[in-house]
């Protein structure tokens, strides 16, 4: 059973940044994939980044160039850095993983979440 922990999130001013994290346990799927996701208030969960068991990446358009998504299997970590923060980027932010191939983007194709972590971006 895979178990993932979020932490990293806070509140930070526009320009800023933050590094998300996730601890990921009982990861044995393959293949497979991690994905970071975002849910702002009032909004439908969306995927922001993800990443397969061969480091392969996607990063959505709305976050290129700005959140880099990683794996440090050593660690059995994920991460997520979020640079050039803005106030569209606040919201719960969650990682998720799935089996099989592919990078998909809906929610409901991922079996495993964590609890998410609260990111607040001020103008």
């Amino acid at each position: 059973q895979v178990q993932l922990v979020e932490s990293g999130g806070g509140s930070v001013q526009a320009g800023g940044s933050l590094r998300l994290s996730c601890a990921v346990s009982g990861y044995t799927y393959n293949p497979g994939s991690l994905a970071w996701f975002r849910q702002p208030p009032g909004k439908e969960r969306e995927a922001v980044a993800m990443i397969d068991n061969f480091g392969n990446t996607k990063h959505q358009d709305s976050v290129k160039g700005r959140f880099t998504i990683s794996q440090d299997n050593a660690k059995n970590t994920l991460s997520l850095q979020m640079n050039s923060l803005t106030p569209e980027d606040t919201a719960m932010y969650y990682c998720a993983a799935r089996a099989g191939w592919g990078f998909l983007l809906h929610p409901g194709e991922y079996t495993s979440w964590g609890q998410g972590t609260q990111v607040t971006v001020s103008s």
